[in-house]
């Protein structure tokens, strides 16, 4: 790789190679990722890049590692449903796609999905391109995107059960790694929770308080992660026995909290404890609660799930079962480096602890 840019006084791979006491094709190999670099030279080459200011020639790397140094971050079929979707592709309604970006943005998970991928690929000199997958035709470009080279592979937060995009992906041999487990197996790594424990400890927090006659506002039971959180949260609750617990679905939405609150209070006036499968419909659900005169905790203890910033805009700050997702998306990250650096790996799965925060709420 050819890199002289001495004429216009920036710096070049010789002055890293001078800093970092190397040679200028050790400097390269470190710079183009080649593996087989000891980890003390590797960081002695990074920390010299960064003493002197060097930025790498993206198109001359790129011709040498025919790697776009970049990867695709694509939300998939997150928050809409894809008959609706469908249905506004057939009439051209879906247009620029305003209504689904709109619910992307408005939820914390992913502005924190987006924070952990960042942080992770910056250092490493690589960007991710954000695309939204809410449709087939959307789908669809983004296989052709990632075939043609334009990103190395694909971050895919999908949150529908019968997204087919994971497969297509899968199918066209293409790099990727999904967070969360998908709901139909493919053979793709993915980073998850363990949800299931993360409902136990709202339960067992809950009962801990003397809290009696609970319900639960679950997530989508189309996704994985609603289904193991109200399962979890039941199984606990029997183990004590707590047979009988009342459920009503939301939609991880802050409106759906509310209306499952409204809901549940009108069906079981009595109720002394609520777990949320999310910190947005605790929120909703803490709001209603507030509109009926009930105190929280006093009347009704309240749990979340995820320690996002919903969980901190509650009032009373909200006790919730912390998800990591910035770890979590930097671990996507890292297996998806590590599958472009090992195309013929296995995949493989992590799953990270949940761990409950005490607040106000409960």
């Amino acid at each position: 790789m050819t890199d002289d840019r001495r004429a216009a006084g920036t710096p070049t791979l010789e002055d890293v190679a001078r800093a970092a006491g190397v040679s200028r094709a050790t400097v390269s190999r470190v710079i183009n990722g080649v593996r087989n670099v000891d980890p003390v030279i590797q960081e002695a080459v990074r920390q010299a890049v960064s003493v002197t200011g060097y930025t790498p020639n993206r198109a001359a790397r790129s011709l040498v590692t025919r790697r776009a140094d970049a990867v695709a971050l694509v939300v998939s079929g997150a928050g809409i449903e894809p008959q609706a979707a469908e249905e506004a592709e057939g009439t051209g309604a879906s247009g620029d796609g305003s209504s689904f970006t709109a619910q992307v943005f408005a939820d914390p998970f992913f502005g924190r999905v987006v924070t952990g991928v960042v942080n992770y690929l910056r250092p490493r000199g690589m960007h991710p391109v954000l695309m939204f997958a809410e449709s087939s035709r959307a789908r669809e470009e983004v296989v052709a995107y990632l075939r043609q080279g334009s990103a190395d592979g694909a971050l895919v937060v999908s949150t529908h059960a019968e997204d087919p995009l994971p497969a297509l992906i899968a199918e066209a041999g293409l790099a990727a790694v999904l967070f969360a487990r998908p709901a139909r197996p493919v053979p793709v790594s993915y980073v998850d929770l363990a949800h299931q424990d993360g409902a136990r400890l709202a339960a067992e927090h809950l009962l801990g308080r003397g809290c009696r006659r609970t319900a639960t506002i679950s997530g989508p039971l189309d996704v994985p992660a609603g289904q193991a959180r109200l399962t979890g949260f039941r199984d606990t609750m029997a183990r004590h026995g707590h047979p009988y617990i009342p459920v009503v679905e939301g939609q991880f939405t802050q409106g759906s909290g509310e209306a499952a609150m409204e809901r549940l209070l009108a069906e079981h006036p009595d109720l002394d404890g609520v777990f949320a499968a999310n910190d947005l419909m605790a929120l909703g659900a803490c709001h209603v609660l507030r509109e009926h005169g009930r105190s929280v905790p006093g009347d009704v203890a309240v749990v979340g799930f995820d320690d996002s910033s919903a969980a901190l805009a509650c009032r009373p700050p909200l006790t919730t079962v912390r998800q990591p997702v910035e770890g979590m998306a930097a671990e996507m990250t890292r297996l998806l480096l590590d599958r472009l650096a090992r195309p013929d790996g296995p995949v493989t799965s992590v799953i990270f602890e949940p761990e409950l925060v005490v607040r106000g709420s409960a």
